[in-house]
């Protein structure tokens, strides 16, 4: 199955701008009036399907049955700092929890508005799970594999450098004069490298290239054939020795 994965992930992209469009489209015939900037498509939902569509099946591909995937219900994980949160994938087998996955986008025109709220956001929701794990709200379960799929819009207001303010404090290196592109391809990476994540994939795609399912990543380090690698590895493994062993821990 790994070897297929880029034409897998091409037809999400392709998937993603198509349903943007139609939500689109479908909410202005029907109100005669959009929601304001990119929030007629957002407000649809569905239009990540692809994505969650492709690791469901690297999941299965490794071992798992179909029951024990989780992508369209009983989605809620018991949260540190909240009482739960609704992920967008799971992999529960056995009783325990093998694998959590979410999977963001962001479109323009508003990154400046966007980023800093997307990168709360990873760092909370990551937070809050490792911290769960610690407290034992997953019963006995080994520490599970969390991935995040994050698709980025490919246009100049997202390749343009932009400042840094530093009314105080110089900023840390790398972020001075970085596009929103190269601000979303170090915070990924160092969420990563930290442990925050097991895998992570940077894509950015050009709208109408996109619909034709074309799509690029920064680096190998976040590019989605890494990320399904590591997810399937972690999976499979689990499922071998189980599986073979007869259920044995």
């Amino acid at each position: 199955m790994l070897r297929d994965v880029n034409k897998r992930v091409g037809q999400a992209v392709k998937h993603f701008w198509l349903t943007r469009e139609k939500q689109t489209h479908a909410q202005g015939a029907v109100s005669g009036r959009k929601d304001r900037g990119a929030r007629a498509a957002v407000t649809g939902g569905k239009h990540m399907d692809g994505f969650v569509q492709l690791c469901r099946d690297i999941l299965l591909d490794a071992g798992l049955a179909e029951a024990e995937v989780f992508w369209n219900r009983k989605l809620e994980l018991p949260g540190y700092f909240r009482p739960e949160k609704r992920w967008d994938l799971l992999a529960v087998a056995e009783g325990k929890l093998l694998a959590v996955i979410e999977f963001k986008a962001q479109v323009g025109p508003s990154f400046g508005n966007n980023f800093n709220n997307r990168a709360e956001e990873a760092l909370g929701i990551a937070t809050d799970l490792w911290t769960a794990y610690r407290e034992g709200a997953f019963a006995d379960s080994p520490r599970p594999w969390l991935g995040f799929v994050f698709l980025l819009e490919d246009c100049p207001g997202s390749r343009t450098p932009v400042g840094v303010k530093e009314p105080h404090f110089p900023g840390l290196p790398g972020f001075r004069d970085a596009s929103y592109a190269k601000r979303y391809e170090l915070l990924l990476a160092r969420l990563l490298r930290e442990r925050l994540y097991d895998g992570v994939s940077l894509l950015l795609s050009e709208p109408s290239k996109g619909k034709r399912g074309s799509f690029s990543s920064p680096s190998q380090e976040l590019d989605f054939t890494t990320f399904a690698a590591r997810l399937w590895a972690h999976v499979a493994a689990f499922a071998n020795a189980h599986r073979n062993n007869g259920g044995a821990s």
